[in-house]
């Protein structure tokens, strides 16, 4: 489904230059995947060797991640045609990160207990960089309580996890043990890199940032509400973004299924007023507001202090403009450096810089909802973004690698206002 858009992924912003990482495919049906991730890491400025088990062989041919690696692939632990035959010690000094993908329940194992008998295995014992594994197995696999002790026991070891997901697999049946999309898992490469950036690179360093998130919930009565699509992802990787750019982030959420993130200040809120009386209490002390909420425009103009019983056909129900967030914090005489966002079905230029100009914004991050892919409720997005004498475009990603670029534009633009 992605194919036409990873094609595009961080053309000009590569955030894995210089970065080596070696990447290790074990035998299922998930190593398809690992082409794919191999494209998205290379693509992103990222040097890639591959370590194949003798069973990932038998669903990718070595010759296919050679050709997508630009380098030799590697799969005996005892080579001969290696410089010194210890392939295990060279590529383990030569990583900057170990990326296992798909790993299965059978490396899991191994890795836990400490046994090497193959190049895959020996190279974990080998390394002294961090190391991921995103697992990938039929979920009653998965479930089993070894695999579940061996896994809980990786994890205390310091090994990092990227998934599994839920979904259906290859078999036919449905559970937790899908392998992570390999857009998931650069995401989170990115993300350890930036997270141990020196504190010198980061962006935002010493900035206070404001950011919204979610949808809000206007009620009609006690059981029932007004409320939008907005799943809060966008928001809450921009804040996870703004964090890793080194800023002091409050994020101001409405009701999402979503963990927040780590070393961030949040309020939640249900309803827009809870949301403009959160924002705008918070405003004066912060140098960055990032709108990305989506308050709904209308709220009931009555609340029914009971359940509203269904006596009729039809029912009319009076709504009342709720106030507008962006507009009251920009009248301010002293107000933040502020980004909204347009989310919009059609006329996406128009109406983005219509509320630009309107609101009084420095920035807008406009984007389309409604369409097949990308928007609420979605890993992926692709925004459109606008300031006084320039734009531009960032391409289809996943949201987590979209808001690393939105936030490294907002503190060029926040940094040449000053």
């Amino acid at each position: 489904m992605h194919s036409e858009f990873l094609l595009h992924i961080a053309q000009n912003l590569p955030m894995l230059s210089n970065k080596h990482i070696l990447l290790g495919i074990c035998g299922g049906i998930a190593a398809y995947k690992s082409a794919e991730l191999i494209r998205l890491l290379k693509k992103n400025g990222a040097d890639v060797r591959v370590v194949m088990s003798n069973n990932a062989t038998q669903f990718i041919t070595p010759l296919t991640i050679q050709a997508l690696s630009g380098n030799a692939t590697h799969i005996d632990l005892l080579d001969a045609n290696s410089d010194n035959g210890m392939d295990h010690i060279n590529l383990a000094r030569w990583a900057d990160i170990f990326i296992i993908a798909p790993a299965t329940a059978n490396i899991i194992g191994k890795m836990t207990h400490g046994l090497a008998d193959d190049l895959l295995s020996t190279l974990y014992l080998a390394a002294t960089c961090p190391v991921f594994i995103a697992p990938a197995m039929n979920q009653a696999m998965w479930n089993k309580a070894i695999v579940q002790n061996n896994f809980a026991n990786l994890l205390q070891q310091g090994v990092l996890a990227i998934g599994p997901e839920k979904g259906s697999q290859a078999c036919g049946e449905t559970g937790f043990g899908r392998m992570s999309e390999p857009l998931a898992i650069c995401a989170h490469i990115i993300d350890h890199f930036a997270d141990h950036a020196p504190l010198a690179h980061k962006s935002l360093l010493n900035v206070k940032v404001l950011i919204s998130a979610g949808p809000t919930r206007e009620a009609i009565d006690p059981i029932r509400y007004i409320t939008n699509r907005s799943s809060g992802k966008m928001g809450y990787a921009i804040a996870e973004a703004a964090l890793k750019a080194g800023a002091e982030v409050t994020l101001i959420s409405g009701p999402v299924s979503l963990t927040a993130p780590h070393n961030c200040h949040c309020i939640f809120v249900e309803s827009a007023a809870q949301m403009y009386e959160a924002v705008l209490s918070k405003t004066d002390e912060h140098h960055i507001y990032i709108s990305a909420a989506a308050v709904a425009d209308y709220s009931p103009a009555l609340v029914n202090p009971t359940k509203i019983k269904k006596h009729s056909d039809c029912t009319t129900l009076t709504l009342n403009k709720t106030k507008d967030i962006l507009a009251d914090l920009t009248s301010l005489a002293s107000h933040p450096f502020t980004v909204g966002f347009a989310a919009e079905t059609n006329n996406l230029t128009a109406y983005a810089l219509d509320k630009l100009k309107n609101k009084n914004l420095d920035m807008i991050a406009a984007n389309v909802v409604g369409a097949e892919i990308g928007g609420f409720d979605s890993d992926l997005n692709a925004l459109h973004v606008y300031w006084g004498d320039g734009d531009v475009f960032l391409p289809m990603t996943h949201k987590s690698i979209l808001a690393e670029q939105l936030i490294e534009l907002i503190a060029t633009q926040y940094k040449s206002s000053l």
